[in-house]
């Protein structure tokens, strides 16, 4: 099989969608807005339109996408009612299928409770649940949900590339160092997200081993963030949630 393919569409101000294609077929994934959608596409027919999440910044241009091309919307199905003219829910137990491409589905719920990653072959799908370098906020979950979360995503292999939901990366990154500045991992990769950031380039994808150096949020154990943040003999995710908590007021 070939390898897939996978283009970044930015959408709105710092929304990515992702257009994934293989073997005459091609899924948009978030896709917060059509026009983007429709001009990235040029001469391919779009087939399936996927949702991590209910938000309308992942999923407002699923109706008229799905009007235009007939593609079929895929979402959570513990979370169905909320996707925007849904026609099939998925799960983790049940996965899903790209054609001849078998998609894991992972539930990583905390972000909204109803939140997905999708699976590709060496590619996942985070949505909003992990940033480049961070992890969204916690609106319909609690600190021990999104770390289960993210600690699920994390145990993919290193070398899976990671898509996520937003350009957050140089913000990230700028509190990632106020908790870790001896990191050396992390300023090299501070380095290339501001050349990135200042020459507007996507700084998408990571990888899971880069995150798993890098990011705050998987990285509990770090004694110079627990240092940081003075809680040198606090459980993790006691840790998790402080840092979401400075991170939601950085």
């Amino acid at each position: 099989m070939a390898a897939l393919s996978i283009e970044i569409v930015p959408c709105l101000k710092d929304n990515y969608a992702y257009l994934v294609s293989d073997d005459g077929l091609t899924a948009v994934i978030d896709p917060s807005e059509a026009a983007p959608i429709e001009r990235a596409l040029g001469r391919r027919r779009l087939t399936h339109i996927l949702n991590t999440h209910h938000h309308w910044d992942h999923s407002g241009g699923n109706r008229e996408l799905k009007q235009k091309f007939g593609a079929e919307v895929i979402g959570p199905e513990k979370d169905r009612t909320r996707i925007p003219a849904i026609d099939a829910g998925v799960d983790e137990a049940g996965g899903w299928r790209f054609g001849d491409v078998a998609v894991r589905i992972l539930e990583v719920p905390a972000h909204t409770r109803g939140a997905i990653a999708f699976v590709f072959p060496g590619a996942v799908f985070t949505g909003d649940t992990m940033f480049a370098m961070g992890c969204g906020r916690l609106f319909e979950g609690t600190p021990a949900m999104m770390a289960g979360s993210l600690a699920k995503i994390a145990a993919l292999p290193d070398d899976t590339a990671v898509y996520c939901g937003h350009e957050y990366t140089f913000s990230n990154g700028r509190f990632a160092m106020t908790l870790e500045p001896g990191n050396l991992d992390l300023s090299q990769r501070m380095r290339e997200v501001e050349a990135a950031h200042d020459a507007g380039r996507p700084t998408v994808p990571s990888t899971i081993g880069l995150e798993k150096r890098t990011n705050p949020f998987l990285r509990t154990h770090s004694e110079e963030i627990r240092a940081s943040l003075k809680m040198e003999t606090a459980d993790d995710v006691a840790v998790f949630a402080e840092i979401r908590r400075r991170k939601d007021h950085f």
